[in-house]
């Protein structure tokens, strides 16, 4: 995947692509794979990095959904339930079954919540990842050992999915290219190209350079997440606003917050929320919280509020109570959510996908889940195809494997996420680590600018790897010597290297708990 010779193709390109995707999250990266898969000549931009929005700032789950299945919205279960089955498949690297547990603390939750689960599990029929059961008080402890036991009754264990949100974007944008589609990230679409009233392209902008350029396309489609009403309004002035945006934050605790291999999930807290306590690369994602919010960011800030939320539960939950200091990042994250009437709660807003075509034939897609972000793609491209009249074919995706893909077991722990590319890895041969509390090695970093079109030291950080999310004050001080390894492979100059480190540092403070920098101002409406 190499950034300049897509760029290249499409400065030099004679002919028209069959499709021009903007947005490079999980339904752009998506759309590009089914379009490609199916033969089409695809042309992907996003204006920053790939996931560098919500894309990267979920709670790393593939599931169902079982908050959904208690408001009754049995098709978007199903649907989800059958895409959750098809990514573990698809990539076994990145995807993997989690045993949850919803300790019960009243007499009723066990019956309610068991029968729930065994709901679940039906829906889920052979993609199922494993039966739930109800487990005793002492099995819950055995289980879960810093679950808060005063008043426990025991639990309801399930099964779902878990995965990593940005290492899954890089592999899509890195299958895309391989099925011929030219991928560009740092490119950001400016305006929209019309012929006779009908989208023909778009202009551009490589951010890099400063150089402008056009697309020309049978059709483009809008997938920019929270950002899909800006590029509708590009199309069309008076286009009434669709998306909404909802912010959810997550802490992230050391090991020992929730030692063994299971998740906590408590179904509903006081005030009727969903919370999730789940292990992810030898640390402790908690949240999530669910605000609407006036403005849109590419770099949210948890509401001071919101903190309050998450620490004040997670002491509920677990007997030892997280302390500031103990707090290793704490990330926000943006859900664009279909807008329903004048309705402020965002629990109450639409979690299903929906595609609008415009008079002039700009396809938009938005709201959703990665969860479905297939379903997405078949759904959009299918609605392309008709929208440009280019040939209508079969969607491939059900079973496309997704770059990286394996089955067999790779002994370092810190290259499993790269699959299949974990031998690339080796083959570099430079094992240095970063740092000390960092698993990341200097090979990593030269195979993501070689071949995962990392541009920076936070591509790297924050999303080529996780280091940000796992630790955002070990993230900082590692800047500089991956600065210095990617100005070797990018050929940058000791004042990229300084501007780098500065830029990196002001960026991940933002993710320090108690920083300034990391909440931000209470919401207004």
């Amino acid at each position: 995947m190499k950034r300049e010779q897509s760029l290249n193709h499409i400065k030099n390109a004679k002919e028209p692509y069959d499709f021009c995707i903007v947005g490079g999250g999980a339904t752009g990266l998506g759309a590009a794979v089914d379009a490609a898969s199916r033969g089409h000549s695809v042309v992907l931009i996003e204006q920053a990095d790939f996931a560098k929005g919500t894309s990267s700032r979920s709670t790393k789950l593939v599931h169902g959904g079982v908050r959904y299945l208690q408001q009754g919205n049995i098709s978007l279960v199903l649907e989800a339930l059958r895409e959750r089955g098809r990514l573990t498949k698809n990539a076994p690297h990145l995807v993997h079954d989690l045993s949850f547990v919803i300790p019960n603390y009243s007499w009723w939750e066990g019956p309610f919540y068991g029968i729930g689960m065994k709901v679940y599990d039906h829906l889920a029929g052979k993609l199922g990842l494993g039966p739930s059961r109800w487990l005793s008080k002492e099995e819950t402890i055995k289980r879960i050992p810093t679950v808060e036991t005063e008043s426990l009754t025991g639990s309801v264990a399930y099964h779902d999915g878990q995965f990593d949100d940005s290492r899954l974007a890089v592999n899509l944008a890195q299958t895309a290219a391989g099925l011929g589609a030219k991928i560009v990230n740092y490119a950001k679409c400016t305006g929209l190209l019309k012929t006779d009233g009908i989208i023909s392209g778009i202009e551009a902008m490589d951010a890099e350079s400063g150089e402008a350029f056009q697309v020309r396309a049978r059709c483009v489609i809008n997938a920019t997440g929270i950002f899909v009403d800006e590029l509708r309004a590009k199309d069309e002035k008076t286009a009434k606003p669709m998306v909404t945006v909802s912010q959810g934050i997550h802490i992230v605790l050391p090991k020992e917050f929730l030692p063994g291999n299971s998740a906590i999930m408590i179904p509903k807290t006081a005030d009727g929320r969903v919370l999730f306590a789940v292990p992810w690369h030898d640390c402790v994602v908690v949240g999530t919280t669910d605000t609407p919010l006036p403005e849109k960011s590419l770099e949210p800030r948890a509401l001071a509020s919101e903190v309050e939320f998450i620490m004040e539960h997670a002491a509920k939950y677990l007997t030892k109570d997280p302390r500031p200091e103990d707090v290793l990042s704490i990330f926000a994250g943006l859900r664009p959510l279909v807008s329903s009437g004048d309705s402020s709660d965002t629990a109450a807003i639409s979690r299903d996908h929906t595609i609008v075509v415009s008079n002039s034939g700009l396809i938009t897609v938005t709201g959703g889940k990665w969860t479905t972000y297939r379903k997405m793609a078949e759904d959009v491209i299918d609605q392309a195809e008709m929208v440009s009249g280019v040939e209508q074919k079969p969607c491939e995706t059900a079973t496309l494997q997704i770059r990286g893909w394996t089955r067999g077991e790779i002994p370092e722990a810190n290259l499993r996420p790269y699959g299949s590319d974990a031998a690339g890895i080796r083959a570099l041969d430079d094992s240095r680590q970063i740092h000390p509390s960092l698993s990341l090695t200097a090979a990593e970093v030269r195979w993501h600018a070689r071949e995962e079109m990392a541009r920076s030291v936070e591509d790297v950080l924050a999303r080529r790897s996780r280091c940000l999310l796992l630790n955002a004050k070990a993230s900082i001080e590692a800047s500089a010597e991956v600065a210095r390894i990617l100005a070797e492979e990018l050929n940058k100059s000791e004042d990229w290297i300084a501007g780098q480190i500065a830029d990196y540092e002001t960026l991940a403070r933002g993710y320090v708990f108690g920083d300034p920098a990391s909440t931000a101002a209470p919401a207004t409406s």
